[in-house]
């Protein structure tokens, strides 16, 4: 079980949008060159993002840009936007254990609430953390 890279690539792309804002157009080419994969990848993420109305996205080559201050996105928030997960359900559960097993009836009962007690823990962490956050973190890093 692994979340996607969708969640990253889109934090990098709105942190590139925030440090490079001044300098360059957001372009889906100009993203795709600093995460290094395919541009359609970054405009399909894009759309995601201006959906969740975090980005504002301008046709043909007017780029895209971070829609409200960065100290209202969470990474709850893009995670929320990019991710396919449903509420509680974070963790894929086999289809089908075999009810005719003492564990493969019960093991649905013994997990579940601690799977969402696990997923509710993390997305309280991912909404404590902000854009501002990991964009400060990162232009400190590029200093030093």
């Amino acid at each position: 079980m692994q979340i996607s890279s969708r969640f990253t690539i889109a934090v990098h792309m709105l942190v590139c949008m925030e440090n490079f804002k001044d300098g360059y157009k957001a372009t889906s080419e100009f993203l795709a060159s600093s995460v290094n994969v395919n541009p359609v990848i970054i405009r399909r993420l894009l759309q995601q993002l201006k959906k969740a109305g975090i980005v504002t996205v301008k046709r043909g080559s007017g780029g895209a840009a971070i829609a409200k201050p960065l100290q209202k996105i969470t990474l709850l928030d893009i995670y929320n936007a990019v991710e396919c997960v449903e509420e509680n359900n974070l963790f894929h559960f086999h289809e089908n254990p075999n009810p005719a097993c003492p564990v493969g009836r019960n093991i649905h009962a013994a997990l579940d609430g601690r799977l969402a007690a696990i997923q509710s823990a993390m997305e309280r962490e991912m909404a404590s953390v902000t854009l501002a956050d990991v964009v400060n973190d990162t232009k400190k890093l590029i200093e030093s």
